[in-house]
Parts: structure tokens; sequence; C-alpha cells
């Protein structure tokens, strides 16, 4: 079908229509008519327009043209060309003459303009209906895209936040689960380390493991620091102090253990105030606490 119109549609009926085609191609029209009715029917319909067109522009030739025409011809013929006498009226010419007087119109007729093959014209509007649904639909589909790209986008950044939180809660446990291990071995020695008269009410405790050499810190109540000092924590071998490292920071009772630097032998533990970053030596009159194995 689709062949079909588009041999419609090349114009080669139309020139069939006004003569313009060999004698195999109007065969070629006719036997297409004869085959397709549709071929048929649009080839009527570009005859029937094509006629009613050339009667709208057909032209009235002027009074005594065809006197002129004749005499002139005469006159190229060497033969004298006379005008026929003017006939007697009679009761039956002036009838036939009152007739033609009253069918002849008064004024020239406007020419009506061809109407358009109404196939054609389907076909137009066909195609126009679909285009118009075409781009109704087009931008049905854009908009809805656009919704669905931003909900994506949505729910990809809610899905990267709930895997940061679920990462996040996974570590947490596994802190807790190291911890609870930590506080439940036999192998680390728990050291309470008591307030010195610098800090009466300060506590903490050190979980010393001497055969890992690993040492946590579970801070229970430490004054506030001031601006610029950390708590540094020191390990005391046969009376010598060992740097175990700055505490990351002073937490609430319980929350959390810190982990120290590894230490080979002690008896004893003790922390002081120093300066961020921690000192090489123990500063002793910031003694906070201490404590013995």
């Amino acid at each position: 079908m689709q062949d079909i119109q588009d041999y419609i549609d090349s114009g080669i009926l139309e020139l069939y229509a006004l003569g313009e085609l060999s004698p195999a191609e109007r065969a070629e029209v006719e036997a297409q008519a004869a085959r397709h009715p549709e071929v048929r029917r649009e080839l009527d319909q570009v005859q029937q327009a094509l006629g009613i067109y050339a009667q709208a522009h057909a032209i009235t030739p002027p009074a005594g043209m065809r006197e002129r025409v004749l005499g002139h011809f005469a006159a190229n013929q060497n033969t004298p060309y006379e005008a026929p006498a003017p006939a007697v009226p009679t009761a039956t010419s002036r009838l036939r003459g009152e007739v033609d007087e009253l069918a002849r119109p008064t004024q020239p007729l406007a020419a009506a303009p061809a109407p358009e093959p109404a196939g054609r014209s389907m076909w137009a509007i066909a195609a126009s209906v679909a285009l118009l649904l075409s781009l109704v639909g087009n931008l049905l589909l854009y908009s809805r895209w656009q919704a669905a790209s931003h909900d994506l986008l949505a729910l990809q950044g809610e899905q990267t936040r709930l895997a940061a939180t679920q990462a996040s809660y996974r570590e947490q446990l596994g802190e807790v689960r190291q911890q609870n291990a930590i506080l439940r071995s036999d192998e680390f020695r728990a050291v309470a380390l008591a307030g010195t008269p610098n800090a009466p009410t300060a506590k903490a405790r050190v979980l010393y493991n001497p055969g890992t050499r690993k040492v946590y810190v579970d801070v229970k109540n430490l004054p506030a620091l001031p601006a610029g000092k950390q708590y540094q924590l020191w390990a005391l071998d046969k009376g010598k102090p060992v740097d175990a490292g700055v505490l990351a920071a002073v937490t609430a009772a319980g929350d959390s253990l810190q982990q120290m630097k590894d230490i080979a032998s002690a008896q004893a533990f003790a922390m002081t105030i120093e300066p961020r970053g921690g000192s090489v030596n123990p500063t002793l009159s910031t003694m906070t606490v201490m404590g013995q194995i």
C-alpha cells in the first residue's frame, strides 16, 4: 500500500492528465489504474480537477472575431469573402433568441477554485494529525524521561547516603566488638589510674597486654584541656618514663577505648598534660592520673 501511495504522490498521474507522457508511460499508468482502484480513483479526480480548471479559465472570443478570421483566410486565398446576410427573424428564431438571452449570464462568473483531490486532502489531514500526535507524544515522553531522571538521581543519592551510613555503622559495630573482646579478655591487665592532687576527681583505666604489647586507654573522668594541649600517656618501666602516645580526644566516660603505642614492658602508667603533639619528656607538674600494675 505504501508503494501505491508513493506512485500516486510521484506526480505521474498529473502528467498523464496533461498529456505529457510518452505512449509507453501512458500505457503503464493505465495498467496501474486497471490493477489498483485507488490509482483509478485518484486519476479520475485529477482529470476532473483539470477539467474544472480549464472551464473556469476559458476565455470568450470578442464579437466579430469569426468574421475577421474568415476574411483574413479568404484574403490569403485570393477569394473574396462575403459576410452572410442578416437572417430575417422568424417567430421561432425570436423565441430561441429570447431563450438564449435569458440563459446568458448578465455578468461573467468568477473562476471557481479547483477543488483539491479528496484522496490527497485526506492524506494531508491524516499526516498533519499524525505529526501533531507525534509532537504531543514526544513532549510527554520527554517530560516523563526528565521526571524519571530526577527520580533516579534522587534514588542514587539516597542509595549512596544509605551505603555510607551502613558502612559507618559496620565500622562502629566492629569497634564495639573489638573493645568488648578486649574488655572480656583475660590476657589484658586492667590498670586503674587515680587522680593526683592536680585533679583529685580524675579517673582513667589502662588495658595492657604484655604478650602482644597492646595498650588501650579507657577514659572515666578527665578535666577539660586548655587550648593547644593534649593528654599524653607514659609507661613507667623501672622508673623510666616511656612515651605511650597522646590521646586523640577526651571522650565521655566509657564512650570508647583509644589504642595507644605498643609498650614492651611497664610496671605503672601515668598521664600528663602536654603541648599538642606530645613531648619527649613528661611535664611532672601537670600529672593528672597515675596507677601501678
